[in-house]
């Protein structure tokens, strides 16, 4: 009877024990957390992110995603190679780049077909009246290695500049970009909306370079330039197919509400903190803005080439490689979304 009990209390408890190893074990790919690192999440260039999460459109596809923020897109890009993140709200220039040093990324979701950026010259120094005036001066990025910082890059390149002859200076974007131009720490420097509307409107800045249409755009960089987009690692993508297109939907669902919503109800959606105090500037560059935005998350067939194009003049990773562009980007997801 002893012996007997014995084995029923150790029979229980190897059962009980099993039950929780269970219960800790790893829920299917499809329903795990997706961390998805921002390259600044408050900039109108990413917004599709933040009104995606507060749309719910994660949820209505049974995924929990994770947004975490990080104001430098070169600094999401290490995350995800490190693979502390699965997906980066950034620009797909870095899928061309990474490609170039033999790492796969691609954009599975493109949110815009412009960069969305201002390069602005502080008024302390009207001197500066085209990117051939970058000679010797300080200029505000990002981060070093940034989207910013290419597009920097190249038009330096274009106006007839040396690597050498300018600084990029990482400032980051919001108020650190501003302290930086207020305190001359930076002549000139790369940003975005809300922050080009903030520095406008105080005369403490004036545009000098303008990519936030697509027109604009072309005038700037000689083609379409798709920008923002959700990438991520192709073997990532290839390991989580359905996960993939969940997010693919909640994305293009949040592409469309974007299109068919006034910029007044899309700013209604975001935390009031990211007006910075004016909810009017906010509306109304975004108002101004929207249009940067693809209606369904495809890439622009002629982006890319003009995207290797750029990369190709001043990047010595990129200069001379082979690149695959079919393989910088995916349409397979957003085409087939909900």
């Amino acid at each position: 009877m002893t012996l007997s009990r014995s084995l029923f209390h150790s029979t229980a408890l190897a059962f009980i024990m099993a039950i929780g190893a269970f219960g800790n074990m790893p829920a299917a790919h499809a329903d795990d957390k997706i961390t998805i690192m921002v390259g600044g999440y408050e900039k109108h260039i990413y917004l599709p992110a933040k009104l995606a999460e507060a749309l719910g459109y994660f949820k209505d596809e049974g995924l929990d995603v994770e947004l975490l923020n990080e104001p430098a897109g070169v600094d999401a890009e290490n995350q995800l190679l490190a693979g502390a993140v699965q997906g980066v709200v950034g620009f797909y220039d870095h899928c061309v780049d990474l490609q170039a040093k033999g790492k796969f990324v691609e954009s599975v979701v493109q949110f815009s077909q412009a960069p969305g950026e201002v390069e602005l010259a502080s008024t302390k120094h009207p001197e500066i009246k085209s990117a051939a005036d970058f000679k010797g001066m300080n200029l505000g990025v990002t981060g070093l290695g940034s989207s910013t910082n290419f597009l920097t890059q190249y038009l330096a390149s274009k106006a007839g500049l040396q690597p050498g002859d300018f600084t990029s200076v990482p400032v980051g974007a919001g108020a650190t970009f501003i302290a930086a131009m207020q305190q001359d720490k930076i002549e000139a420097g790369m940003t975005t909306e809300p922050t080009i509307s903030r520095m406008l409107k105080t005369n403490e800045a004036r545009v000098l370079i303008d990519m936030r249409s697509v027109e604009s755009t072309r005038t700037a960089l000689g083609g379409t330039y798709p920008a923002a987009s959700l990438y991520m690692e192709t073997s990532w993508v290839d390991a989580h197919k359905e996960a993939t297109q969940k997010l693919a939907n909640a994305f293009v669902k949040t592409l469309k509400y974007i299109k068919t919503h006034s910029a007044e109800d899309i700013a209604d959606k975001m935390p009031k903190d990211f007006y910075v105090g004016d909810k009017d500037g906010y509306v109304k560059a975004l108002t101004d803005g929207k249009a940067m935005f693809t209606a369904d998350g495809v890439m622009p067939e002629d982006g890319p080439k003009t995207v290797l194009a750029v990369l190709s003049t001043f990047s010595k990773n990129v200069k001379g490689k082979q690149i695959d562009l079919s393989k910088t980007y995916t349409t397979e997801f957003v085409k087939a979304a909900k």
